[in-house]
């Protein structure tokens, strides 16, 4: 029992580090760059289930803001998580849990795994979008612009390898006895 949770905090840890990894792929396309962490949170969701993945996402967001470079553009701190992009940061925290308790009630199927990554994905445009509007303090039209539809296509698109990918290892996992 013991070997057990260690081993899932390992585990927990090693994708905290991966969404760090997935965050340095970026896309330069204003204030808000396009980035690989979307697709490591779908990861994480689909491959651990919504508790493991929602901790792994929370020591990520620790790391960065007690000063790890560990957000995109190997940034970090507070102002990060105040700024522009830190809706979304928060989005994830959501995005980890909905995305997989959504798969957890389907027994990890492919088809729903799909759409659970897509419904993940748009909440973490939400909270950005949200973010936006409040914070940036600019008017519904301006953040939906500016946070939401940059990130349609490209969201959909890590959702599903998100998806495919993390069922993938998720089997292989299971069948070992890691997961």
């Amino acid at each position: 029992m013991r070997d057990q949770k260690l081993k899932q905090l390992i585990i927990n840890a090693l994708f905290a580090v991966i969404i760090a990894i997935l965050a340095q792929v970026t896309i330069p396309i204003g204030p808000i760059p396009l980035t690989g962490q979307t697709f490591a949170i779908g990861l994480a969701a689909t491959i651990l289930g919504a508790r493991n993945a929602t901790i792994s996402v929370a020591v990520y967001l620790v790391l960065g803001a007690i000063g790890v470079p560990v957000f995109a553009g190997m940034s970090a701190g507070l102002g990060i998580l105040f700024g522009p992009t830190g809706g979304f940061l928060i989005g994830f925290l959501f995005n980890a849990y909905v995305t997989g308790f959504l798969i957890e009630k389907t027994n990890f199927s492919m088809a729903y795994a799909i759409f659970a990554n897509i419904i993940g994905s748009f909440i973490t445009l939400l909270f950005g979008a949200l973010w936006l509007k409040i914070g940036g303090d600019l008017s519904w039209s301006a953040a939906f612009t500016a946070g939401v539809i940059p990130f349609i296509i490209p969201g959909i698109l890590k959702a599903v390898f998100a998806a495919l990918i993390g069922i993938s290892i998720r089997k292989r996992l299971v069948t070992a006895k890691l997961v």
